[in-house]
């Protein structure tokens, strides 16, 4: 599992193949998000009448009194309907005949810039929704930028930009351009690929499910069209299995009846009865003699296969090691560069050991040296040598204890992606992306 978190509902890779889109949605504070998502669910009919008739009586309802708050739908939280707006990533699932979805509804106030991450993390798709009233004259708000720099970081193979709210602007053809020339010209400073922006209005419904005829001059399709088409093949497949241990299974027997099998999630590749497989960091190696997946024996898994693995000798692996396919094993190391997202409000202390987890690893890290720091508004990295600070990303150098299997985050998430964790108060006070130098 995604070491950045661990907190995403499970899919098996069967569903995906039949197309599960899981998505986040971001953005600043009030462009509409839960809205967005509140929209969607009934429109889509995914969501029972009951429910909207729980919402449409709710005491915290925001709405003009004979229309219904469909915010209400996603923000869960009794602090979230007192306030208004979103504090934890809420999750929904819906379908249409085209395709099943998952999505994370993220908070918009900087101060849950770590939830976003959260949301994002394991993500096809980011949504990132503008006000268009806000940004009518094509300025993009900081929070915007923070989080198109943290969907590229994160490597999400689309962000779909929402221009909400076009009701409040009289459906303006130049006001949706302005921003739209706005969010081509962050795309190209970030090196993002080119975004798709959608005009619409979430409390409307304009263009949300279905063609809005108030944008006659808008001839791209609806937001749940587009999502229903988005292609999801990987862009570089690969064929480098990782295979973390999560748990040893032994029954000791005679000769004929012991059994040692270990139990993971199989990422990244596929795997045959008879591939040779090495255990890292220790480097030795072995041959699958068995797949396992519940009662069932396989003859080859996929990726996203929860298994139980049989080597055809004993080897030295627990917890926490990673079996690899011998054809293209990741790199060893105890110094490594990444990006790091601060989400602590202590800053970072350079002299302080902190856990590493990585997958089912757990290790002491200590940050050697920051290198730069992102500036969100001028987009670019600068020069730092100071700590990072709450919702910083920065380039950094970390030194672990122990050997970590490492690949870069771009090419495998599994072993590219780790948190780091307060010794004293058990936070995650940081979430990293590998980058691999040289």
């Amino acid at each position: 599992m995604n070491a950045i978190t661990e907190g995403w509902p499970t899919e098996h890779h069967h569903d995906h193949n039949q197309g599960v889109l899981r998505l986040v949605t971001a953005g600043s504070v009030d462009d509409g998000k839960s809205t967005l998502i509140g929209r969607l669910l009934p429109d889509s009919k995914g969501v029972y009448a009951d429910q909207l008739q729980a919402i449409a009586g709710s005491r915290y309802s925001r709405a003009p009194q004979d229309s219904v708050d469909l915010a209400l739908l996603t923000d869960g939280l009794e602090a979230e309907r007192e306030q208004g707006i979103t504090i934890d990533v809420a999750y929904r699932y819906f379908a249409t005949p085209a395709r099943k979805f998952i999505i994370a509804d993220a908070p918009g106030h900087e101060q849950y810039t770590r939830n976003m991450a959260t949301g994002a993390s394991t993500a096809d798709v980011a949504i990132i929704l503008i006000d268009a009233a806000r940004a009518a004259q094509g300025q993009l708000l900081p929070q915007t930028k923070r989080h198109a720099t943290l969907a590229g970081l994160l490597g999400l193979r689309h962000i779909i930009v929402a221009i909400n709210k076009m009701d409040q602007v009289q459906w303006s053809q130049e006001v949706f351009e302005r921003i739209q020339a706005s969010c081509a010209e962050l795309a190209q400073r970030l090196h993002l690929p080119p975004l798709t922006c959608v005009p619409l209005s979430a409390l409307t419904g304009d263009n949300v499910v279905h063609p809005s005829g108030q944008m006659p001059w808008y001839s791209g399709q609806a937001l749940l069209p587009l999502l229903e088409n988005l292609p999801l093949e990987p862009l570089q497949p690969r064929n480098a299995a990782r295979f973390f241990v999560q748990w040893v299974i032994r029954h000791e027997g005679s000769s004929t009846q012991a059994f040692r099998g270990y139990a993971g999630q199989l990422q990244g590749g596929t795997w045959q009865v008879g591939d040779a497989v090495q255990v890292l960091p220790s480097g030795e190696t072995a041959h699958i003699r068995a797949l396992h997946r519940g009662d069932e024996t396989l003859d080859h898994a996929l990726p996203g296969d929860s298994i139980v693995v049989v080597l055809d000798r004993e080897v030295d692996a627990s917890r926490g090691d990673l079996l690899s396919s011998v054809a293209a094993p990741p790199t060893v190391a105890r110094d490594f560069a990444a990006d790091l997202c601060w989400l602590d409000r202590q800053a970072l202390q350079p002299a302080r050991w902190y856990w590493l987890k990585q997958g089912a690893r757990t290790t002491q890290a200590r940050v050697t040296a920051v290198h730069t720091r992102r500036d969100v508004q001028e987009l670019a990295s600068v020069p730092w040598n100071d700590p990072l600070s709450s919702n910083d990303i920065g380039r950094v150098h970390l030194r672990t204890r122990d050997a970590l299997a490492l690949d870069a985050y771009d090419d495998e998430r599994s072993t590219g992606a780790f948190i780091l964790i307060d010794p004293v108060s058990h936070q995650t006070v940081a979430a990293g992306m590998v980058r691999l130098e040289g």
